[in-house]
């Protein structure tokens, strides 16, 4: 493995755990930056196949909704209708006619690359208000030695311990399909990605679900086997779809990568994919369902 993949990849864990761990505008503010270049990357491949769409008018209300969603939650699907209607008014009235094709994926690249991966910024924020001891929002925890004693634990924001248990749950599933489907993977998975095989696509689903199972009972999660095994094959699941389906957009595009911007790594889409369709999942997991279990 080129030593510059392994540098960009060590840089960009650690951003993403420090962001994390300070949720807030902190998170908000990795998150926007991410979003804005995964978005720029998303309208690079769409005009690769003479689509006109509205890019810089998506990347707008795509960044007004995380905003939004750092300030109440509960307001952010409010924000994909009227951003939606925002766009299609903004195309009807150009002086070239829109098509059906830069309507379509004008809007979602709104769903995509910026609804969706809000949920990150909702998830993080999750119990956050109360437990804020930085300004901007931020958290930093007292005292990290109970934190790794496994002492205290409950009492760490919701919204932290369910984001750092998926990003760990996303890694694992990355790491164990790719060295699985590396050195044993024989059955292809599917055309969309040649490279894939079926092999290491269920043993990241596996490795998923055992992160979430020792998760769920590090975090005193409610009946941990059950919401550890759910909560594993959900994001397994999901992280594999993200991955398809960025293939798929490149595929179609004519491209192998969606941008060189990380050295080694190629795109920001082609590493946070798998990131695209986990949040919202898990989002309503941590909301809907583990308050029933309690």
């Amino acid at each position: 493995m080129p030593w510059s993949r392994i540098f960009s990849g060590i840089i960009a864990i650690t951003v993403a755990l420090l962001a994390t761990v300070l949720g807030g505008w902190y998170f908000t503010i990795v998150f926007a930056v991410i979003i804005f270049l995964g978005q720029n990357e998303y309208f690079g491949l769409v005009k690769a196949k003479g689509i006109a769409p509205a890019a810089k008018t998506t990347i707008v209300v795509s960044q007004v909704l995380l905003v939004i969603c750092t300030l109440d939650g509960n307001l952010a699907d409010a924000v994909m209708p009227v951003a939606g209607t925002f766009i299609c008014f903004y195309l009807l009235f150009q002086p070239k006619m829109a098509t059906i094709a830069d309507i379509s994926a004008s809007i979602l690249g709104l769903f995509y690359t910026g609804y969706l991966p809000s949920y990150w910024v909702r998830l993080r924020a999750i119990n956050s208000t109360v437990a804020s001891n930085l300004p901007l929002g931020g958290y930093w925890p007292s005292n990290w030695a109970d934190f790794l004693q496994h002492k205290h634990t409950t009492s760490l924001p919701n919204g932290l311990t369910a984001t750092l248990l998926t990003f760990a749950c996303i890694w694992g599933a990355d790491i164990g399909a790719y060295i699985i489907g590396k050195f044993f993977g024989k059955t292809p998975l599917s055309d969309i990605s040649p490279k894939k095989t079926v092999e290491g696509a269920v043993f990241g689903v596996f490795a998923s679900i055992m992160i979430a199972f020792a998760g769920a009972y590090y975090f005193n999660w409610p009946q941990y086997p059950i919401t550890g095994l759910t909560l594993g094959l959900l994001i397994g699941i999901a992280s594999l779809l993200g991955d398809l389906t960025e293939s798929m957009l490149k595929r179609d595009a004519g491209v192998k990568d969606s941008g060189q911007l990380i050295p080694g790594h190629g795109g920001i889409l082609d590493r946070t994919d798998s990131y695209i369709f986990t949040a919202p999942l898990v989002f309503y997991f941590v909301t809907l369902l583990l308050p029933l279990l309690v």
